[in-house]
């Protein structure tokens, strides 16, 4: 605050302050390292301004730490005149759908290392759970993937196509 020579009132900033301003530009830049993370499709999806995302291309191809520092400050100070809200937005969302994901697989591997290690006890817990299930064919892949006769390409060949099958189950099931 400063006073005023001529009427000894202080005059009040209204504008956000220096420590704000601060907080604002490392926001900006900490969101322009996670655009730089993305695939250059993702990229395109946000619907950037043409110079943003040049800068972010061009980081994603810098080596040098000093340089991919001053390209992520730059990044940021392009950001700082965006309305960051929906590419946050954006970005939740895309990281919430990569976590459904990852826990997706990992129920399916889960389920896969059942049917191996348990056999006929968890196919018939699988198809309580999944009546449209065909029990032939994923009794043969379990068979298969389990058999002592079996070479070992042929087991980790039945494996996966295993895995594939039961992700067919769960992907047929609404998030």
């Amino acid at each position: 605050m400063q006073e005023d020579e001529d009427s000894g009132e202080f005059d009040l900033y209204d504008g956000p302050s220096k420590s704000q301003r601060k907080r604002d530009a490392d926001a900006a830049q900490a969101l322009g390292t996670r655009l730089i993370g993305l695939k250059e499709s993702e990229l395109q999806a946000l619907d950037l301004p043409e110079r943003l995302f040049d800068a972010i291309m061009l980081a994603k191809r810098i080596t040098s730490r000093g340089g991919l520092a001053r390209q992520r400050q730059y990044i940021g100070k392009l950001m700082r005149d965006l309305d960051l809200a929906p590419i946050e937005a954006l970005l939740g969302e895309k990281s919430r759908n990569d976590r459904l994901d990852a826990e997706r697989h990992k129920r399916v591997e889960t389920w896969r290392a059942r049917l191996v290690t348990e056999g006929p006890k968890a196919l018939d817990e699988l198809l309580k759970w999944s009546p449209k299930a065909d029990r032939k064919s994923l009794q043969a892949l379990i068979n298969k993937a389990t058999g002592a006769k079996v070479d070992s390409g042929s087991r980790d060949t039945a494996s996966r196509e295993l895995f594939r099958t039961l992700r067919g189950l769960f992907d047929s099931i609404p998030r």
